[in-house]
């Protein structure tokens, strides 16, 4: 199906995915995005829970990324630099004077080429040649996007490159349990498996160790509503304007639950599996309403939340970090689910 033309006058697909329940997911060509997910809340009502646009022209005008792939390198790298085999490498600073996710023209500005694979997947795939955005090695990317009967959306990433590189992809969705555009997601209930987090300067570049979230305004591993501690007294939360922050999971192998939202309005709730390290949580602090959205409707601060499963920010230049170098020859894959079940009042 036709989603319009991109500036240039690439044509741009959508397509839609229906489970037995009636639950949608609608994804586009332009960033490999989730441009809709409506999934039912306890009394069946189905509501979209993404922010994003009813247009391209939406998606290539004022957008911070909603629903997109990002990468080559998902979250921030300082300075636009990094050095690998001893090369130094110069990447786009696009966010005062870093790079974040992926340089000006990251995967989210791209159209990927995407086929359904049947009534439940579809695939993208996108070739980022060697020094696009700066980046080293011609890296052939593989998303795979699969919608479940039991409302369990599934994002599989793959990728090869023919020289040694650095990598970290992820699904940049804004959910809002209660509905795109109804309200904030403050009273949302927040549940991340992280002892500790990543603590940031003023750009948001990590700065130092890890520092453990025992208390402080970012232990979420019991729950919190996301706005319970916002506008708490601490430096962290100044820097990021609230949450904006790498949390790094709790140390286990294979697929493993990381972070559960639930909304007691709506009884829907949301629970994150991944095999990535680490997982950004962002409270929407950047919108303020000057994004109008799907049906026409305006996207308020802290209208959405990210979380994003990851690699660590800047860990190219971090080498106590995971690493996130891919090697010639050698695949990256990662996995993460979002379940979306509801609970009672």
């Amino acid at each position: 199906m036709d989603f319009g033309k991109t500036r240039d006058g690439a044509a741009v697909r959508i397509f839609t995915i229906t489970n037995k329940s009636g639950a949608t997911l609608r994804l586009i060509t332009y960033g490999a995005a989730v441009e809709s997910l409506k999934v039912p809340d306890r009394s069946g009502h189905l509501d979209d829970i993404v922010l994003g646009f009813d247009n391209i022209a939406g998606y290539q005008r004022n957008n911070p990324f909603f629903g997109a792939i990002v990468g080559r390198y998902a979250n921030r790298i300082k300075g636009g630099t990094f050095s690998l085999n001893g090369v130094q490498y110069h990447i786009p600073a696009n966010d005062r004077g870093n790079t974040l996710h992926g340089g000006r023209r990251g995967f989210d500005k791209v159209v990927w080429t995407g086929a359904k694979i049947d009534d439940q997947t579809v695939d993208f795939t996108y070739l980022s040649k060697d020094n696009e955005e700066g980046f080293p090695g011609n890296l052939t990317v593989h998303v795979r996007y699969s919608f479940n009967d039991a409302n369990e959306l599934k994002i599989e990433y793959t990728a090869a490159t023919d020289k040694d590189t650095v990598v970290n992809l992820t699904n940049h969705s804004y959910f809002n349990l209660a509905g795109a555009g109804n309200g904030d997601v403050l009273s949302h209930e927040l549940t991340i498996d992280a002892p500790q987090y990543t603590p940031i300067d003023a750009q948001a570049i990590p700065v130092g160790p890890m520092a453990d979230v025992i208390e402080t305004p970012f232990d979420f591993r019991t729950p919190h509503k996301i706005g319970e501690r916002i506008t708490t007294a601490n430096q962290q939360l100044q820097f990021g304007n609230g949450y904006d922050h790498n949390f790094v999971l709790s140390k286990k192998d294979g697929l493993r639950l990381a972070a559960t939202v639930y909304d007691p309005t709506s009884g829907r709730a949301l629970e994150i599996q991944t095999t990535e390290p680490a997982i950004q949580f962002y409270s929407g602090n950047g919108l303020n309403g000057s994004i109008t959205g799907k049906d026409n409707k305006k996207y308020a601060q802290h209208a959405a939340f990210c979380l994003e499963p990851q690699h660590f920010p800047d860990s190219p230049n971090h080498p106590d970090y995971p690493s996130t170098e891919l090697k010639a020859g050698e695949t990256f894959h990662s996995a993460s689910i979002y379940k979306f079940t509801t609970r009672p009042s």
